[in-house]
């Protein structure tokens, strides 16, 4: 074999012209075997190893001294070794990495470098060296001087001879300690992020107070890694008092049933205040504990507590809602980023909090509102019942004084409390609120279309009549309507009514205009005196601020009425 280099085209045909022959040189050469690489060129190891020698150049490569150089000046450890694992040569970066020297490593066995749990890794290595293959950038732990681990890459090359005998293995090793901490920490950062979608997925799905605080406390007792976890929580009973309860994960409820509540003593006080979060890494040290009686510090028989952990559930409105409480019995357990990640998980307990309050007060209205509404009914029919009752009474009572008077002025006397009766209904089943003029005028005609079928047409847009004028309106109509069967349009068989109604706008306030107009009936002439429906019709009206205006025109009775909505 030629030992001496004069250029890059020499050194590839040194070696018969094959790659793996350059990188046993690199790790073999007589000139470099059983000492250190020195020089002071800058490469990184693939430079050296992997490059693509043919682009080096002959200054580059100009003696021996310039091709160690590359190896010297690598950032990565550059180690060669034979088949028996003793180590033949080792850079400037392995002594950096692993901290031997090569003088203290030359002549040792791999091993060395190696924690007996991985030593079988060697064998495996060898094996697929001597067959040929190369390793390629395999990971693992290895153990530098003083005894600490180091993460690294490792990819292995089988080292030839130029007839292509296998004599050895050449070695870079890469420390990936930063690499892998950046890994683990986000790794890390993923499953705290899953936890927490955990967390917002289960409590958003519920609008149960109950099973929200239960899912809460085991989520958070889970992700802080304390001994036991508790939620003292307030709520409001029936009558808005409020008292508190509370749910448990990781120890028994009568662990803390049999101590009560707890109270605002120096050490609670703060979270249930809202003023923040509390961590200690062991409270018994905490100058607030052990000052309230009658314990001062944990009751006997108390769950040990010495690492500490309360974060406050506080509401959006700036209420507390309650506190998260997380105990250990070893110290030091809860670090700066449990406390974050359940202070993250106690925000969101406090949105679902919220949003169980709100479904609750809703619940809680409509069912309020169900009653009253069930209250409403049985008293409007109670009310009709006793209204009917009361106009039965009435017409009895009037059966017996106009005894003596003619049975027509008796009949009009009854249809006017029929008329009311009807429209006393009709407001009934509208809870005496607004109703709808189409209705009440539907109501109000009834009993002259049964008689008169066909002959009354009305018509007008949508309208809300409140009760006390939808009920005037009524008995209106009724005595218009009496009218025109006893004397007009509806007396013979050939006279029609047109009703027509609008909603008209005067001086910034909405009126109800009701026109009656009577055609095809006989003749008509003023009355020689204004009779008592006429009377009634007119005051009532002046009464609610309307006002009636009837003309009686030889084709038919026609009359506007007018009155506030």
């Amino acid at each position: 074999m030629e030992q001496t280099l004069g250029n890059g085209q020499g050194a590839r045909q040194c070696f018969g012209g094959t790659h793996q022959a350059f990188k046993g040189f690199l790790a073999n050469h007589n000139p470099f075997s059983g000492r250190a690489w020195t020089g002071g060129f800058s490469m990184q190891a693939e430079d050296v190893i992997d490059g693509d020698v043919v682009a080096a150049t002959g200054s580059e490569f100009e003696s021996g001294a310039h091709l160690a150089a590359l190896v010297e000046g690598s950032d990565d450890a550059i180690i060669s070794k034979g088949l028996d694992g003793i180590i033949t040569s080792w850079n400037p970066a392995a002594e950096r990495l692993f901290g031997y020297s090569a003088a203290d490593i030359i002549g040792r066995s791999i091993l060395t470098l190696i924690p007996e749990e991985r030593q079988s890794e060697e064998t495996a290595i060898i094996d697929r060296i001597k067959s040929g293959e190369r390793v390629q950038h395999f990971e693992t732990v290895r153990r530098r001087k003083d005894g600490s681990l180091v993460e690294l890459s490792i990819t292995v090359s089988p080292v030839r001879r130029a007839d292509g005998t296998i004599i050895g293995a050449s070695k870079i090793a890469r420390d990936i300690t930063e690499r892998k901490a950046v890994e683990a920490r986000l790794a890390h950062q993923a499953e705290r992020l899953r936890h927490l979608n955990r967390a917002a997925q289960l409590v958003s799905q519920d609008l149960d107070l109950e099973r929200i605080v239960q899912a809460v406390t085991d989520i958070a007792t889970e992700l802080s890694g304390a001994r036991f976890g508790a939620f003292f929580y307030n709520v409001l009973d029936e009558k808005g008092e409020s008292y508190q309860l509370f749910s448990l994960s990781g120890a028994p409820r009568d662990a803390f049933e049999r101590f009560g509540m707890p109270r605002n003593t120096a050490v609670f006080d703060p979270t249930f205040r809202g003023e923040g979060t509390i961590r200690s890494d062991d409270i018994r040290l905490d100058p607030r504990y052990g000052q309230s009686e009658p314990h001062h510090g944990m009751p006997n028989g108390h769950l040990p507590v010495v690492s500490y952990l309360a974060v406050p559930v506080v509401s959006r409105s700036g209420a507390v809602l309650g506190g998260l409480f997380f105990g250990h019995d070893a110290p030091a357990m809860f670090s700066a980023e449990v406390e974050e990640l359940v202070e993250a998980v106690a925000a969101q307990a406090a949105v679902a909090m919220d949003n169980a309050h709100l479904h609750e007060a809703a619940r809680v209205e409509i069912d309020a509102r169900t009653r009253a509404e069930e209250q409403l009914q049985l008293t409007l029919a109670e009310m009709r019942h006793r209204v009917k009752n009361t106009l039965a009474m009435v017409q009895a009572i009037a059966a017996q004084t106009f005894r003596e008077t003619p049975p027509a002025e008796r009949e009009s006397f009854e249809a006017r409390v029929r008329a009311l009766s009807a429209a006393h209904d009709l407001l009934t089943e509208r809870h005496w609120g607004k109703v709808s003029a189409g209705d009440m005028i539907e109501r109000a005609l009834d009993a002259f279309e049964k008689m008169k079928p066909g002959r009354i047409n009305a018509s007008g847009p949508d309208a809300e009549l409140p009760a006390s004028r939808a009920l005037l309106a009524a008995m209106a109509l009724h005595e218009l309507g009496t009218n025109a069967v006893k004397y007009g349009a509806l007396s013979g068989d050939t006279g029609t009514v047109d009703v027509q109604w609008d909603i008209v706008n005067q001086v910034g306030r909405d009126r109800l205009r009701l026109r009656w107009q009577e055609q095809g009936g006989p003749p008509v002439a003023p009355p020689l005196r204004t009779g008592f429906g006429t009377r009634m019709l007119e005051r009532a009206l002046r009464g609610q601020g309307g006002s009636a205006e009837i003309e009686f025109r030889p084709d038919g009775v026609r009359c506007t009425l007018d009155f506030p909505t």
